[in-house]
């Protein structure tokens, strides 16, 4: 019942917010009562604290699979935006940012284990993408990994980015496409220019 209600709440915290989901909604929504879910969980806190972190468990192992399939680090990075905007359901609601804003000690543990996860991953792809001479050798690629780790989070604020005017999958498109035209050495811009009209066809 615990992973039950675990996966239930994961799924309305990122379809609808976790500031706006209740204990109640989840309840109702399962067909079983509150003293339930409180039975595995104390309080909506250490739940909404045990989705995040079952969540950060599942996209980093999915990660991981992508960058063992060993694609060039270009189409590695579309791959792996593509797998976590499916995982997130595209924060149509902006639920991490709703999850900063109300509940602030999860959101920033949350945060120090991304960056941990991501910036090994960035780096290792930018070392490969240097290798196979699709980056520039000249970066600095531990400056990048953090433009790229503070991008990908500010990106997510709905009052920068509001959903009204841009798409989310518009905003993460072109910001991965930002980055990547920033460091890409000319053989680089062409296979994701490549990448770029697949997509879009």
């Amino acid at each position: 019942m615990k992973d039950q209600i675990l996966d239930k709440a994961t799924d309305m915290f990122l379809t609808l917010g976790f500031k706006s989901v209740t204990m109640d909604d989840i309840a109702s929504e399962m067909g079983i009562s509150k003293k339930t879910i409180y039975q595995h969980f104390a309080n909506k806190d250490e739940l909404v604290k045990a989705t995040t972190t079952n969540l950060y468990e599942n996209i980093s192992c999915g990660i991981d699979e992508i960058i063992l399939a060993d694609k060039n680090p270009i189409e590695e990075l579309f791959a792996i935006k593509e797998f976590v905007m499916k995982n997130l359901k595209n924060e149509n609601t902006s639920p991490i940012y709703q999850l900063h804003k109300y509940y602030p000690k999860i959101h920033k543990s949350l945060m120090i284990k991304q960056f941990d996860k991501m910036g090994t991953c960035v780096i290792k792809n930018l070392e490969k993408g240097i290798h196979l001479d699709l980056f520039r050798k000249e970066i600095n690629k531990e400056l990048i990994a953090r433009f790229y780790f503070a991008g990908m989070n500010s990106i997510k604020d709905p009052e920068i980015f509001s959903p009204e005017k841009f798409s989310i999958k518009e905003v993460q498109t072109n910001y991965l496409e930002y980055h990547l035209r920033g460091i890409c050495t000319p053989k680089g811009v062409i296979k994701l220019e490549q990448l770029i009209n697949i997509n879009n066809n």
